[in-house]
């Protein structure tokens, strides 16, 4: 079934900032929420001790590399189902989504065999093996969370499309405190049931995840308007068609952010060849720009979804505008942050370290000078992934993957080794090859967004 809108589109720019605000800012309390569990996560196991706590980390490194590929798969979604919203063509809106669920679905079952040996891997790049072990022993029952998890990104796109994502966030807010609860329970053996350590923090995390997915299904299965898209229905007829186009959307988005998280990967290895101290405080600077970064990618986000409804409908006012209105709001916040980091570096890292630690105040002294540079990678970050959420509206995944691998590792890395490790800049050198990376990925990814028209990516 297709059919067009009946409504000449409100496009004025008041419009456009309460439609973007309406979207983003469910999207910005989900990204916080997730943040929020895995810090819950993190606090809890690191009472059991500094080897349970590590064996966490290289279970949790692992897992969440198999992750990220299957994000950037059910990302391919959004701008699908965007579009096809925009169009009123409830069939193709239906047909990206169930081939979303199949694309995921088929990444899961595929990385099953890797995430069972764990343990292989993680000794095959030398980690130690008593953590290995351990680190396997969480994976083997957390991997079974690769299905809920990219099944919700995949409803998560979809919802967003149709501007109805307030549900992800209040679920993925009360799965902070299940998660929470389960954690207390599993982990130490509260509420009467059997202490299991870390297995017991993969165990809560699993429950959470199927209490998620059932919560938002079911959600789905309520909302008459929702239900109406039959989006669950006939799942198991293949649309071969469809199919491809969300894996060839999604592969270039999923090494994208590939690319990008190891940059920062590889720049947390360079700190540690720099130092305990600088190693430590880059933890904490890089924590600290997390948190502020969820903001803009929320707003990409948010643009890809206003962007590909307006393509839909065929507005090229709506395009431009609800273009600006993301790139405005994103760049805007990055700014505002950007002014906090210079202004009061010193409180911002203070509050993750105990006044008590005899390493405190170097940490803090050493940090210091890398939010100053954050602040300006920061500006240019957000430009890169609100320019990178915009060419996905257009269905532009390929380039934007070539430009982010160029300006990442052709450039960032390189740069970041030769001004931190080589000129003995330290942090300031990693961060600023960092920054250099980031700036030729945001002037990229925007040149050739703003060039549209030119290279012929909208076709209205």
């Amino acid at each position: 079934m297709t059919t067009r809108p009946l409504t000449t589109p409100d496009n004025s720019w008041a419009a456009h900032l309460r439609g973007t605000m309406t979207l983003g800012l469910p999207i910005i309390g989900t990204q916080l929420a997730q943040m929020g569990i895995g810090f819950v996560d993190t606090m809890m196991l690191g009472w059991l001790g500094a080897e349970t706590l590590a064996a966490s980390v290289l279970a949790t490194t692992v897992f969440f590399m198999v992750l990220v590929v299957g994000f950037g798969l059910a990302q391919a979604v959004m701008p699908l189902a965007s579009q096809a919203a925009g169009q009123g063509d409830e069939r193709s809106l239906r047909r990206a989504v169930r081939m979303g669920f199949w694309v995921v679905t088929a990444y899961g079952l595929l990385m099953m065999p890797l995430l069972w040996n764990t343990e292989a891997i993680l000794l095959a790049i030398g980690q130690k093996p008593e953590l290995s072990a351990r680190a396997q022993d969480y994976v083997r029952i957390m991997q079974w969370s690769v299905f809920p998890v990219l099944i919700v990104s995949v409803l998560r796109s979809y919802l967003a499309s149709i501007e109805r994502i307030q549900i992800v966030m209040w679920v993925t807010i009360a799965a902070v405190g299940v998660n929470a609860v389960l954690n207390y329970a599993f982990i130490f053996g509260n509420f009467g049931v059997p202490e299991m350590g870390l297995e017991g923090a993969a165990l809560a995390s699993l429950l959470t995840n199927l209490m998620s997915v059932t919560a938002i299904i079911l959600y789905c299965q309520s909302v008459g308007e929702i239900r109406r898209h039959g989006i669950f229905g006939r799942f198991w007829r293949a649309d071969w068609s469809a199919f491809r186009e969300v894996f060839r959307l999604g592969l270039p988005i999923s090494l994208t952010i590939l690319a990008e998280v190891g940059l920062f990967s590889t720049a947390s290895i360079m700190m540690g060849w720099v130092g305990t101290i600088p190693l430590a405080a880059h933890g904490i600077a890089l924590q600290v720009t997390s948190i502020s970064f969820m903001i803009p990618l929320s707003f990409s986000q948010a643009g890809t979804v206003r962007l590909g409804r307006a393509i839909g409908r065929k507005d090229p006012l709506g395009v431009e505008r609800a273009g600006w209105t993301v790139i405005v709001l994103g760049v805007g916040f990055a700014v505002f942050s950007a002014a906090v980091f210079i202004l009061f570096p010193e409180p911002l890292i203070s509050m993750y370290l105990d006044e008590a630690n005899p390493d405190a105040a170097a940490i803090v002294a050493y940090g210091a000078p890398l939010l100053a540079v954050a602040a300006a990678f920061q500006v240019v970050d957000s430009l890169q992934v609100v320019g990178a959420g915009l060419l996905r509206a257009l269905k532009d995944t390929r380039v934007p993957m070539m430009i982010a691998v160029f300006s990442y590792w052709v450039i960032g890395v390189p740069a970041a080794y030769v001004l931190g490790i080589r000129m003995e800049m330290g942090g300031v050198g990693v961060w600023s090859g960092l920054a250099l990376g980031l700036s030729f990925a945001a002037v990229l990814m925007n040149w050739r967004y703003f060039r549209r028209d030119a290279l012929g990516l909208m076709r209205l």
